[in-house]
């Protein structure tokens, strides 16, 4: 039902999403960047970009300035990167997978990407020729394939009549790596950190953007930029993987390398998110969903709607977590799962009185 509504609506409604896009997300990046722990006026922060960006000599104050350009902006940019990656993410392995629970956090790709970071920062693996991200790529990928090898087993290869038991095997091998590659990660840090760096760990764990800056960005836009390009590119084959790969391979898809290069990318996506802010849940469960009920399940739409709205989301989080609790900045882990947990039950209880 709402695929159809969706595919009902006006071309020109459809169209206007092309403006309305950039539009929503550049409110969003500044309202993030005026609210926050003590509030800076709109015409400031503009007055602060034209100096930056256009070279004029608008009178500012160098601690609103410094605070402007070196924290927040680069902060809220940081956070429409990681929301639109993580939603992307939850959209295609939800895809993929056939399984509406499916996202980045609960299939221990965001815990294998938290550990291989933990393991390059803290344990020195490698001896700096791996980078953060790129070890968090290696740690989501080995959880990923850890992941799917045990749900095989457990399953069996079972597919068609036998679906539901696929399924569940997944989502119990997800719950499963997720606690192992935490389990290591805490072994990790209880074994080679400081109590200092395990305090500040932790914490990042849980989320945190309060360290992100300029250098963050330039990892951050190409990585969310790349899995958008990439989901839009193969909107119709994740289309077609909805109905299972026998179904996408009769539409002469090409199943196994599609599906590898979908993986890949989203995997690194969620690795490099990982990398800068710690591991975020609920974004690729919640995003996802929610967007079906407005724009439908063809992914033509699903992916666009999906990198947007869970941009703004992180962006809303995360001014959250600077004004919940006075003079303390929460992780932003913790808000995304306040709201979240109780979103998708909403979900959830809706989606079960429509069928």
């Amino acid at each position: 039902m709402n695929t159809a509504i969706a595919l009902r609506l006006p071309a020109r409604f459809r169209w206007s999403w092309a403006w309305l896009t950039p539009l929503i997300l550049f409110v969003a990046v500044m309202a993030g960047t005026a609210i926050g722990e003590t509030s800076i006026p709109m015409d400031t922060i503009l007055k602060v970009l034209a100096n930056r960006l256009l070279g004029t000599e608008y009178a500012v104050d160098n601690i609103d300035a410094g605070i402007i350009w070196n924290y927040r902006l680069s902060r809220a940019i940081v956070a429409a990167c990681c929301g639109a990656g993580l939603a992307l993410a939850g959209v295609v392995l939800q895809a993929l997978l056939r399984n509406p629970l499916a996202d980045p956090f609960l299939m221990g790709i965001s815990a294998g990407a938290s550990t291989g970071a933990v393991v390059v920062t803290i344990a020195g693996f490698g001896a700096g020729a791996l980078t953060l991200s790129l070890g968090a790529f290696v740690g989501a990928g080995l959880a990923f394939c850890l992941v799917v090898l045990l749900a095989h087993a457990a399953s069996s290869g079972t597919g068609g009549g036998r679906g539901t038991q696929a399924a569940g095997a997944i989502i119990l091998a997800g719950i499963a790596g997720s606690q192992l590659f935490n389990a290591l990660t805490a072994f990790i840090i209880a074994k080679s950190a400081s109590a200092e760096q395990a305090r500040g760990i932790l914490f990042w764990l849980m989320g945190n953007l309060s360290g992100v800056r300029w250098d963050d960005v330039l990892q951050g836009v190409p990585a969310a930029l790349s899995g958008l390009v990439v989901c839009v590119w193969h909107r119709r084959a994740l289309d077609a993987f909805t109905f299972g790969a026998d179904s996408a391979a009769s539409m002469g898809i090409a199943v196994r390398p599609v599906r590898g290069i979908l993986i890949s990318v989203m995997a690194l996506v969620t690795a490099v998110m990982v990398s800068m802010v710690g591991a975020i849940g609920f974004v690729g469960l919640v995003i996802p969903h929610a967007m079906r009920f407005l724009v439908g399940s063809r992914h033509t739409r699903l992916v666009p709607a999906s990198a947007l709205a869970g941009a703004v989301f992180l962006i809303g989080s995360d001014i959250l977590s600077r004004i919940l609790v006075a003079g303390q900045v929460l992780p932003i882990g913790v808000v995304t799962a306040l709201i979240g947990a109780p979103a998708f039950a909403m979900i959830l209880v809706r989606g079960k009185r429509v069928q």
